[in-house]
């Protein structure tokens, strides 16, 4: 199914005939890629779910066979930015894209594009190169856009009529024996290859055997008619070792020959040299060299890897890699729970999933996806760990429950009258890390399904590695939970109402690190007037949550005794010197007397208020102040006296709002202030959005943004504050 990006569900469509599969090649074979695929859209939940493949086997492409919408993927972020996306190499992929660079190291390029009409998108295409020396043309640019943008109005017409996607073959190109025009030229050249007295054998891109000469046969141990037509390491078990998959796929992406050298279970080493074309591979096999006398037999031990009776893990190896990768980049339990939605249970083929852990005796349901009715999942959380259900006697055990269908849960849990989440068959996986159960992963299968031997070690193994990420998001969930109370004791709440004055603050915190940080503001009443000091303390920590309450607090004890503002700054300096802290802070302190038209400012290392006066002229107030606080015992913060007729408004703020990766911080400035500008005269509080929407509407933020607003008006006139909001 494909949809409509902007609709609630998914609309069936029709190409009417292989439309992918040709939409496909040909954007191939007009810039001569090597392979390709293309996706389609599924719009509920947003998946990416790949429709045809061509040019490699569909295993190389197993971690991607479905790509949530949001995934840091070539494909999703082209159709998410409508925009060709162009990797020129393995550096370019390891920089940009880290984890498909981890599943797939060798030399290639890579371009995405949308599938998409002007209102709605369907789909991506995917193209690789061996190698490119340069990018694409702009012929080649012009063709391959004009293919997608033809190929989504094809979908869009056929939407329309509301018809169904039929499934399209793979486009693997079949192998060839080259040899002499005709049939007589190419019997000769069969017995030419037969006679020769080492081994020879082709493979198809997806690693079967289409032609093996008897010498291959007699080194490789297996007759010519059980190689023929099977994959090279099924048909020999003692080749599927991922050490040699990853030749075989270095050689097909990278069209560069490859060669390794492996070990019969007799002891005997083969030599295997690799030579690719866009149409498979030609194996050479031959009797390898006997290591020479100073060789490292350590070394040669590592270079043949030992026989194996097992079927080819060349998908699995790539996916358990994509895996790991992912695992490592998650952070919290919700990241850990979506990632093993995304990775695998499509791939073992579960509908849902669940993540339990336990407290305080009890039963905790962590996260879950794909049930219909969450109440199904959610009513466990709670449950006392000796009630006799799957879930608690694997957090007390520690031990797998596997249960192949409903009426094994019933035999086996009796106290279960009726099916508890409408699903027919589950596994239940301990998640252990570090020796001791940290949670449990339920998967859900919606038919009866029967655990193999072999697919209840892989599911168990697959928990080790999610269990190891689910102890490091439990331990950074309680940090975030204990840092962020932390840092909302500290911040003021609201805002003190002050005679003649109009106040209103926003606060937001770094998306990176912990989502926290040490900016703070505050507004103190002081005798016939107020205070307003904001800050950054270094770092977006627990330490920096602290250090800036502790400098808020130093502020307020230093104006409560009446200390002059440039005072205030030279005292809270020391103090943070005589803490033996290693981080340091910036400040803004000033002393407001609305009634008399007048402010004292003092700085130290922060940004330059901006000032509006009535006429709604934009000023920057480029005052003297000090260094930062915490570097020199002896410094000395001097203090600059300003107009504050009524009407004027002062915005201070911490250098998060404008600092952009990319963007020059005096043009941000200049920016913020054509803003102040045109919208000053709105209220506080719709002001104090307006200034910070464009950092709280992005994605990720590097630093945290504080901004206090300042309006002095007539003491009769209006009064009103507000907090961070």
């Amino acid at each position: 199914m494909v949809g409509v990006v902007d609709g609630p569900a998914s609309v069936p469509v029709s190409a009417g005939g292989p439309v992918l599969s040709l939409a496909l090649t040909s954007m191939m074979e007009a810039t001569q890629a090597q392979s390709g695929a293309l996706y389609l859209l599924a719009a509920d939940p947003p998946v990416l779910e790949m429709a045809v493949m061509a040019g490699l086997p569909r295993a190389f492409a197993a971690p991607w066979e479905r790509v949530p919408l949001h995934a840091r993927v070539p494909v999703a972020d082209a159709l998410r930015e409508r925009r060709l996306v162009w990797i020129g190499g393995e550096e370019e992929m390891a920089r940009r894209y880290p984890r498909v660079a981890v599943v797939l190291p060798y030399p290639f390029a890579m371009a995405a594009l949308p599938v998409a009409t002007a209102t709605a998108a369907y789909g991506a295409v995917f193209l690789t190169w061996p190698s490119r020396s340069s990018e694409l043309s702009e012929d080649e640019r012009r063709r391959l856009a004009a293919a997608c943008d033809g190929l989504a109005v094809r979908l869009e017409r056929a939407a329309r009529s509301n018809l169904p996607v039929h499934p399209e073959p793979d486009l693997l190109a079949a192998p060839a024996v080259g040899g002499l025009p005709g049939t007589l030229g190419a019997l000769e050249a069969v017995r030419m290859v037969a006679r020769l007295p080492y081994g020879l054998c082709s493979l198809d891109l997806d690693g079967r055997v289409g032609f093996a000469n008897a010498a291959a046969a007699g080194l490789l141990g297996v007759p010519v008619s059980r190689l023929t037509g099977d994959r090279l390491w099924s048909a020999v078990p003692w080749l599927a070792d991922p050490a040699y998959e990853d030749r075989y796929r270095a050689a097909l992406l990278g069209q560069h020959p490859t060669s390794f050298v492996a070990a019969r279970p007799s002891g005997d080493r083969l030599s295997f040299r690799l030579y690719p074309s866009r149409t498979g591979l030609s194996v050479r096999v031959g009797r390898a060299r006997p290591p020479s006398r100073d060789e490292d037999g350590e070394a040669a031990a590592r270079t043949v890897p030992p026989a194996v009776d097992t079927p080819s893990r060349l998908v699995s190896l790539s996916q358990v890699v994509s895996l790991t990768g992912a695992l490592a980049e998650a952070v919290g339990v919700r990241d850990v729970v979506q990632l093993v939605a995304d990775e695998i249970a499509p791939t073992v083929g579960a509908q849902a999933l669940a993540v339990l852990g336990s407290g305080a005796g009890r039963m905790r349901v962590l996260g879950h996806r794909g049930y219909a009715e969450p109440r199904a999942v959610e009513r466990f959380d709670g449950m006392p760990l000796t009630e006799p259900t799957p879930g608690t006697e694997v957090l007390r055990t520690g031990m797998p429950v596997f249960l192949e269908s409903f009426e094994e849960l019933r035999r086996r849990y009796p106290l279960r009258e009726e099916t508890p989440d409408g699903f027919a068959a589950w596994a239940f996986l301990p998640l252990i890390a570090s020796g001791r159960p940290v949670g449990t992963c339920v998967l859900a299968y919606d038919a009866p399904h029967s655990f193999t031997t072999d697919e209840r070690a892989v599911l168990t193994s697959l928990a080790g590695l999610v269990a190891q990420a689910l102890d490091r998001a439990l331990l950074y969930d309680a940090k975030h939970r204990l840092a962020h109370g932390l840092q909302a004791a500290l911040l003021p709440h609201t805002l003190p109402s002050l005679p003649g004055l109009e106040a209103a603050a926003r606060y937001l915190p770094a998306t990176r690190g912990m989502d926290i940080g040490g900016d703070f503001y505050d507004l103190v009443p002081t005798g016939g007037g107020a205070a307003a000091v904001i800050g950054d303390v270094q770092g977006h920590n627990v330490t920096a949550a602290g250090l800036m309450g502790q400098v808020r607090t130093a502020v307020r004890a230093y104006t409560a005794a009446g200390q002059a503002p440039e005072e205030v700054v030279r005292r809270t300096n020391r103090l943070l010197i005589d803490l033996g802290t290693e981080l340091f802070a910036s400040c803004l302190y000033l002393r407001l007397t609305p009634g008399s038209g007048r402010a004292v400012l003092a700085r130290a290392g922060h940004p330059p208020p901006l000032l509006r006066r009535p006429d709604g002229e934009v000023r920057v107030l480029r005052s003297a102040g000090g260094p930062l606080l915490g570097i020199d015992p002896s410094a000395g913060y001097p203090a600059t006296e300003i107009d504050l007729a009524p009407g004027s408004l002062l915005v201070l703020y911490t250098d998060g709002l404008v600092e952009t990766p990319g963007v020059d911080p005096d043009d941000a400035l200049a920016a913020l202030g054509r803003r102040l500008a045109t919208a000053g005269d709105l209220p506080l509080d719709e002001l104090a959005d307006r200034l910070v929407g464009h950092a709280a509407d992005g994605e990720e933020r590097a630093d945290d943004i504080a901004v206090l607003l300042l309006r002095a008006r007539e003491r009769n006139g209006r009064v009103s504050s507000s907090g961070p909001g």
